[in-house]
């Protein structure tokens, strides 16, 4: 089965991808942790996000187009990407998901991928 791990993280992590100091750290963490889910054969596709600074989110209201900088979300975390994983049942995307960085410092969430309707 395939599920979605998108990962929060709040503004002082994603600081840390700028801060020469810190970046390493950062990125090791990760690199490790995608590392390993591609070595156990489990990833399907996944993307890193640019900062919720370089967002835009768009609306329709009244049939017009609405363009607002930046993320809507009225919290303190941030998208800041996501995998796509095969893998048996739940239990393992969740396994997964407690050892990615954003689980100590923001959160992992788990969603079943919605498989395409059938198309005969």
């Amino acid at each position: 089965m395939q599920y979605m791990m998108i990962f929060y993280e709040n503004e002082a992590e994603f600081a840390k991808i700028d801060n020469p100091e810190q970046a390493g750290p950062y990125w090791g963490a990760w690199n490790a942790y995608i590392g390993a889910l591609y070595e156990a054969g489990v990833v399907i596709k996944g993307d890193a996000l640019r900062p919720p600074s370089t967002a835009t989110t768009v609306r329709l209201q009244a049939g017009k187009r609405l363009v607002q900088d930046g993320p809507v979300a009225a919290t303190k975390e941030q998208l800041a990407g996501y995998v796509v994983i095969e893998v048996p049942d739940l239990d393992a995307a969740l396994s997964w998901a407690a050892r990615s960085p954003a689980a100590s410092n923001g959160a992992t969430e788990v969603r079943p991928v919605l498989p395409p309707p059938n198309q005969g």
